[in-house]
C-alpha cells in the first residue's frame, strides 16, 4: 500500500498542476509554453528540510537542523527576491511539511528550480564539509545511500521504501531524465560557490535516491551545508556570518544557472553571472 501511494504521488506529478502558489487556492494557470517560447527563468522553490516535530540532525550544543536550514532558506529567499525572482518556500515556519505537500507546492508553482537545504550528521565526529546532491536511483557511494535513506525516513516508512521499489525505479528514471543534466550542472555551480572558504571542505557533487527530488518537474538539488556533529562546523553554522555566506553562495549559483537557462532558451538576461 505504501508503495502504491508513492507511485501515485510521482504519477500525479506528470499531470499539469492545478494551482500557481503554495498558499491559498488560485485560478488554474495556463499550460507552460514550449521550450522555444519559454518565458525567462522566473521562479525558485526553496525547501527548508524537516520542521515541527522532525528536528533533523542535532549539534552537541543544541543546534537543530530544522532551525538552521529555515534561517538559511529565509536569507536565500530575500537574496533571490532582490534578483527579481519569484520565491516559493515549502515552509516558512517551524512546522512539518509532508513529502506530498512539498512536491505539490513545487509543481503547482511551475518553478524553474528546486533547492532543498539540509544539514548533515555522522557518528564520526571528525567528518565535516559541504556536499550537493541530485536525484538518482543509484547512489554515488554507501555514505550517500545512507544519507538519502535517513532523509527519506523523515517523511515516513513509505518514502524510505520508495527508493528501492522497481515500479518507482521506472517512474524515477522518467522524471529524472528530462532534468538530469540541468540538475547536475546546478549542483556543480552550487558546490563551487559554497565550498570555497578555508573552513569548508568540499565533499563534492553526489547522487542519491532522495524521494523529495524525484517527484518534482524541474531541476532539483539537495544541499547539505555541513555536519552538526562536528563541533567546529556546528560552531560556524550557529553564527550569522556563515549563514549569510551560505545564502550568498546559493544565490550566486542560482544567478549563474538563471543566466545559463535564459541563454539556452534565447532569452536576454541582465541578471546573474558565472
Amino acid at each position: 500500500m505504501c508503495r502504491v501511494w508513492i507511485a501515485l504521488l510521482i504519477l500525479v506529478s506528470f499531470a499539469p498542476p492545478a494551482r500557481a502558489s503554495n498558499a491559498a487556492a488560485a485560478p488554474a494557470a495556463q499550460p507552460r509554453a514550449a521550450p522555444a517560447a519559454q518565458a525567462r527563468f522566473a521562479t525558485v522553490v526553496v525547501d527548508a528540510g524537516h520542521g515541527g516535530d522532525d528536528h533533523g540532525a542535532k549539534g552537541d550544543k543544541g543546534l537543530l537542523e530544522k532551525n538552521l536550514v529555515l534561517d538559511v532558506a529565509r536569507r536565500l529567499a530575500k537574496r533571490l527576491e532582490a534578483q527579481g525572482l519569484r520565491v516559493v518556500m515549502t515552509r516558512d515556519a517551524d512546522r512539518f511539511v509532508p513529502l506530498a505537500d512539498r512536491t505539490r507546492i513545487a509543481n503547482d508553482a511551475r518553478a524553474d528550480l528546486f533547492v532543498s537545504i539540509h544539514a548533515n550528521a555522522s557518528s564520526l565526529r571528525g567528518v565535516h564539509g559541504i556536499e550537493t546532491f541530485f536525484a538518482s536511483l543509484d547512489a554515488s557511494d554507501e555514505s550517500a545511500r545512507a544519507l538519502a535513506q535517513r532523509e527519506n525516513l523523515a517523511f515516513g516508512e513509505e518514502a524510505a521504501q520508495a527508493a528501492g521499489d522497481p515500479v518507482l525505479a521506472i517512474l524515477g528514471d522518467l522524471l529524472a531524465t528530462e532534468h538530469l543534466a540541468d540538475a547536475q550542472e546546478f549542483a556543480r555551480m552550487t558546490q563551487r560557490r559554497l565550498a570555497t572558504a578555508e573552513a569548508s571542505r568540499s565533499r563534492g557533487v553526489k547522487q542519491a535516491p532522495f524521494v523529495v527530488l524525484m517527484g518534482v518537474q524541474m531541476p532539483a538539488v539537495l544541499v547539505e551545508v555541513g555536519f552538526l556533529t562536528n563541533s567546529r562546523e556546528a560552531g560556524r553554522l550557529g553564527g550569522e556570518s556563515e549563514r549569510e555566506r551560505l545564502a550568498a553562495g546559493l544565490a550566486a549559483a542560482v544567478a549563474a544557472f538563471r543566466t545559463r537557462q535564459d541563454a539556452r532558451f534565447g532569452v536576454a538576461d541582465a541578471q546573474g553571472g558565472r
